[in-house]
């Protein structure tokens, strides 16, 4: 009887399916179901992709923001000295990190919609209570407290996209909707050196405006969301019943499972904590993540080191910035294309190792501040490169939702790390940050990258040969459907 094995997935899994409806195209040619699936496509992305890239940007511009108002005078009105300014900037991320995993559970069970509305009017509210601390203590608190509110915005919206794409799509949204990052730090240096003139105003100094206004924009933006945000595709009101079967047949087809009416299990969380791709990804992030938020906090000082004054430092992070969001859509794409999503990450993440050696090395400061675009250029790209390639590897909806909490949630405690690397007293050429920040990207992200590329190919082979075929024997349909992205007709994305 061991020898005997059992039908393809695909042919044991039609009893889950047994109460869908059939493809709405199933008498279509093939190029007639090529154009529905098309105009679908465009359909989802401009329902979906430009909202979500408007809330990560202000949310993106509310946490740093605080870089800009550093070089205005936020210190001094304070009275917080520069270790104390280092530590509300890391308190930030310990809250942010804390709530994540949680935060895409709930996400789950309350829809998109009440969830991200929500989380967007507190962290605006908070962004605008900054603007009014008046001591250390005021702006530890409101950046603990806006580090709670963002936790759920970034894994949220990255797991609720996955939820709609196939593995080699999801990349390139995932790299528009972070490029909302990056063009946060280019927009965020222009409206900083804009409403700095706002000195004065109602007896506020120029950087209490910064969160004053961003706040109350933010506010307004996640009033909206109520009505712009869409549910789950097997809820989501802008697709007609035919509309909703397709997505659900197409991400079937790619061996995902759609997020539909699946019940919370805690079975969900320890395949979550078991499987070794979680801890490999998240090694490989947090790489990326000390370096991330070591340059979108410190980039105004770091160019204003290079010996430019306060507004026009505020303006020239505005192209490494600008440049930063292109790399990440374009290397992306080149990404879903080829879906050497582990090549990719390794050429990035080099590139990015280049530039931080131009930085600690005695050159101009024309040759360094070329070295930033190169940072850039190379740290933004990674991180949807990073989230793509482990959504594409974990398969359940809820145990998708907890890797990925865990994962980002694990990149982003790095900015703990990140938010004091670069210290006042190492100026102007902060060895010590950028030498850091080279070794998080080489060990962790460029060497991880390699390990876990090379793990993944071992476990495709052994389920090409058979190895993986005893964990569907003897099972149901519903048993096989539990396995996820064990089973063996699943293979990882390289």
């Amino acid at each position: 009887m061991d020898d005997i094995k059992e039908p393809p997935i695909a042919e044991v899994t039609k009893e889950v399916d047994e109460n869908v409806p059939p493809h709405p195209d199933a008498g279509l040619s093939e190029e007639e179901r090529a154009k529905k699936d098309r105009a679908l496509v465009w359909k989802i992305d401009m329902y979906l992709v430009p909202w979500l890239c408007l809330l990560y940007l202000v949310s993106f511009l509310d946490r740093t923001n605080i870089g800009n108002a550093r070089i205005i005078g936020l210190e001094r009105d304070t009275k917080i000295t520069p270790g104390q300014y280092n530590l509300a900037l890391a308190i930030f991320f310990i809250s942010y990190s804390i709530f994540e995993p949680p935060s895409n559970v709930l996400l789950k069970k309350l829809q998109p919609r009440i969830w991200i509305s929500s989380i967007v009017v507190v962290f605006g509210i908070c962004c605008m209570c900054i603007g009014f601390v008046e001591n250390f203590g005021g702006l530890v608190a409101t950046r603990w407290f806006l580090g709670m509110a963002e936790a759920g915005l970034f894994p949220g919206c990255q797991f609720y996209l996955s939820c709609w794409y196939r593995r080699g799509e999801f990349g390139l949204r995932s790299a528009i909707f972070f490029s909302s990052a990056a063009a946060a730090g280019s927009f965020g240096g222009l409206l900083a050196a804009g409403i700095a003139e706002m000195d004065g105003v109602a007896g506020k100094a120029g950087w209490r405006w910064i969160f004053i206004l961003e706040g109350i924009v933010t506010v307004v933006i996640g009033a909206a969301s109520y009505f712009m945000v869409r549910d789950f595709p097997d809820q989501a009101k802008f697709l007609s019943q035919e509309d909703r079967l397709r997505v659900y047949y197409r991400l079937k087809d790619d061996q995902q499972a759609s997020a539909e009416h699946e019940s919370f299990k805690w079975s969900s969380v320890r395949e979550a904590l078991k499987d070794w791709k979680t801890w490999t990804t998240a090694s490989m992030f947090m790489g990326n993540g000390c370096s991330l938020y070591a340059v979108s906090l410190s980039l105004p000082t770091i160019v204003r080191q290079l010996g430019y004054s306060s507004t026009k430092a505020q303006l020239l992070t505005v192209p490494p910035y600008f440049v930063a969001a292109c790399c990440t859509v374009l290397v992306s794409w080149i990404a879903d294309r080829t879906r050497q999503r582990g090549y990719c990450t390794m050429a990035t993440s080099g590139t990015g190792i280049l530039g931080f050696i131009l930085l600690m090395s005695p050159v101009s400061s024309g040759v360094k501040y070329f070295a930033l675009y190169l940072a850039a250029g190379a740290i933004y790209p990674c991180v949807p490169l990073t989230i793509a390639w482990t959504a594409n590897n974990t398969n359940g909806t809820f145990k998708r939702a907890i890797v990925m909490g865990i994962v980002i949630g694990w990149s982003n405690m790095q900015g703990v790390i990140g938010s004091n690397v670069y210290q006042t007293k190492d100026a102007p050429r902060f060895l010590p940050g950028h030498g850091i920040c080279m070794g998080f990207l080489a060990v962790f992200l460029f060497g991880g990258s390699i390990v876990h590329r090379f793990l993944l190919v071992r476990e495709n082979a052994a389920k090409v040969a058979g190895k993986r075929d005893h964990l569907v024997q003897g099972k149901s349909a519903a048993e096989i459907a539990l396995i996820g992205d064990r089973r063996p007709d699943f293979l990882y994305t390289l």
